[in-house]
């Protein structure tokens, strides 16, 4: 059985995100926000297959997937596009702490 699809306007995704961070920075004082550093984690491939039962978890650090998009903003020929899931580690670490 083919798994439903959800198509998000890439437009619209930049939108959120614009709207989420002029959030965030309201709230945050001088320019940042400190969050935790180390979390559980769900390999992507496995936690994409809901069905075959739950997957093991791997300890991930945000100042890793920090410095992977810092890298990339650096050298944007390095972007790659698992930069998103850095990105959502990253922005799970902020959506966690600005509750």
């Amino acid at each position: 059985m083919d798994e439903p699809t959800l198509r998000i306007p890439l437009a619209e995704l930049r939108r959120v995100l614009d709207v989420l961070v002029r959030h965030v920075e309201s709230q945050a004082s001088g320019g940042g926000i400190a969050v935790g550093d180390t979390y559980w984690s769900v390999p992507p491939a496995e936690a994409a297959d809901v069905y075959a039962g739950p997957p093991e978890l791997t300890v991930g650090m945000v100042s890793e997937a920090w410095e992977h998009l810092e890298r990339m903003v650096e050298d944007e020929s390095s972007a790659v596009g698992y930069g998103f899931v850095w990105l959502g580690d990253v922005l799970r670490a902020v959506g966690a702490e600005v509750v």
